[in-house]
């Protein structure tokens, strides 16, 4: 009787403990005049202190919407209280890759994304405004998205990071879409050469952006993935690289989540005055 009463009490500590607040949002986009939605986990602690709180991005992957981070991975909120951080789950459409599409304006989630969500976040809630306060990273497409957002706008991004990213994008010319977004890839080559990850590189000046890349070995996305990691490792571009057993699953993404949460918790702490 007394080891059940103990459980009890246990759940009941871990129930007050985990107590961060999700709410539903509508924004519009004035870019592709429409409104999306997106979920944001405020801490516990919002509203009980009076200071402002960093803010993480994520951003799902191919077929995914603005609830799949919160729905898929119930950690995001116990996250959001253990590290005392806003926790925003974006909407990119089902398949946007994050860019502003070159072949469809009505697919602008780059502006979306950088400008219209982010601004709309820090006048809705108590933010660090300031790129030493928000951070981006995301899965698969993602993953993809939250690097070339963030090698985009250093401005707006201190840190990112990449679980299972698509990151170069031009070996899968037929999948998930792409061809929508940017044209067929023989007719308009540049599209593919210029809103690729890699291509991104150059515009990483004094390893101003803190970055974390991690992929499975059994991931179809691990030749792209080492072919990032060599060329930023040549270019002396600062950043964590891990690898691991594992695939393109939720099992490897809810694993990675932890570790990338840490990271970007510990960018926080370093560079919030």
């Amino acid at each position: 009787m007394k080891r059940i009463v103990l459980s009890i009490y246990l759940l009941t500590i871990v129930f007050i403990l985990n107590a961060s607040k999700v709410d539903t949002l509508v924004v519009y986009s004035n870019s592709m005049k429409k409104n999306t939605k997106t979920c944001v986990v405020t801490p516990d602690s919002y509203n009980k202190t009076g200071k402002a709180y960093p803010v993480l991005y994520l951003l799902h992957g191919y077929s995914g919407n603005y609830a799949s981070w919160v729905n898929d991975f119930p950690q995001v909120k116990q996250f959001a209280d253990q590290y005392s951080m806003i926790i925003v789950s974006v909407d990119g459409d089902f398949s946007s890759w994050y860019f502003d599409s070159p072949v469809d304006p009505s697919m602008k989630y780059e502006t979306y994304v950088t400008k219209e969500l982010t601004g709309f976040i820090d006048n809705a809630f108590n933010t660090i405004k300031s790129p030493n306060g928000r951070a981006v990273s995301g899965l698969s497409m993602g993953g993809h998205g939250a690097l070339y957002l963030s090698m985009r706008h250093q401005d707006i991004y201190g840190a990112s990071g990449s679980m299972s990213g698509g990151v170069d994008i031009r070996p899968f010319p037929q999948n998930w879409d792409l061809a929508k977004r940017l044209g067929d890839m023989d007719q308009y080559p540049e599209n593919w050469e210029k809103n690729t990850v890699i291509y991104q590189l150059y515009r990483i000046k004094n390893n101003k952006l803190a970055m974390i890349i991690d992929c499975g070995i059994n991931d179809f996305f691990i030749a792209v993935n080492r072919q990032l990691h060599d060329k930023m490792f040549y270019l002396n571009i600062q950043h964590d690289y891990i690898e691991r057993p594992g695939g393109h699953t939720r099992e490897y993404w809810d694993n990675a989540l932890q570790y990338q949460v840490l990271y970007f918790d510990n960018f926080f702490r370093k560079n919030i005055k």
